[in-house]
């Protein structure tokens, strides 16, 4: 099976509360995240990590850029256990579209590069619902998503990434650009979910290859397999590392 649409429920709209903004609120979810035992998965298995971007226009560029780089995240997991990934992606006015899982780097490039983007607003909250929906059919280790703006309600969003935290399943935000909405936005959900925020130039391949080979091989192997990658080809990630520490019990945004 190749992309196809999304098939599922109609979304509602999550209408804001409130509590997400209350200091209470948040660490008494942080304090319930501390007591669930991380996901594992089952010996001989691959690790699973879903793979996310805004297909919108002004994503080309970066998407191009990703298609080239991707089979790095495979090349530096098969030392800890291998990868399958899923390719989610969001463009238009409503289309969100989902891959099979695939564990070879040649399909999920022949997958991203028969995408071309297309104009239209960001669809994150349908994207997390759907990440939810596979974490509960099975365990994912890691969801990487790569964007640049925010057009949704980020307290909306906020809950979601704060229901993958207490599944045990990060959210590693790649922010392209200096939306300040965005930042924000993206450093709440990283924490909440346990996982970790990072900016990085589009300019420069290099910093977001050092960015996805360092999830993937968390997704394969752990925080254990994290730090034992070559310091010489951490390079950007490094940042990653230390936030991954702190987790869903920091009470601090991270860094």
């Amino acid at each position: 099976m190749g992309i196809g649409s999304h098939k599922e429920r109609p979304i509602k709209p999550v209408e804001p509360t409130g509590e997400l903004d209350t200091a209470g609120h948040i660490n008494r979810f942080l304090e319930a995240a501390r007591k669930i035992p991380p996901a594992h998965r089952q010996p001989g298995t691959a690790g699973r990590l879903l793979f996310a971007m805004d297909a919108t226009m002004s994503r080309q560029p970066t998407w191009d850029r990703a298609c080239q780089i991707q089979s790095q995240m495979f090349l530096e997991t098969e030392k800890v256990g291998g990868l399958c990934v899923q390719l989610a992606f969001f463009r238009g006015l409503n289309e969100l579209k989902t891959s099979h899982w695939v564990g070879a780097p040649k399909e999920l490039a022949r997958l991203m590069t028969s995408v071309r983007c297309r104009g239209g607003f960001t669809q994150i909250e349908r994207m997390l619902r759907h990440t939810l929906k596979e974490t509960r059919r099975q365990p994912v280790q890691a969801v990487v998503y790569v964007g640049d703006c925010v057009e949704e309600n980020p307290d909306a969003l906020c809950v979601l990434a704060g229901e993958l935290g207490m599944m045990k399943t990060p959210l590693f935000l790649f922010h392209e650009g200096q939306d300040p909405i965005a930042a924000l936005a993206f450093r709440e959900m990283a924490r909440l979910s346990g996982g970790a925020y990072a900016p990085f130039d589009a300019s420069s391949p290099s910093q977001l290859a050092d960015l996805l080979r360092a999830v993937a091989v968390y997704a394969a192997g752990g925080h254990k397999a994290l730090l034992g990658m070559d310091k010489a080809r951490l390079g950007s990630a490094r940042v990653l590392i230390g936030q991954i520490r702190k987790g869903p019990s920091s009470t601090g945004d991270a860094k």
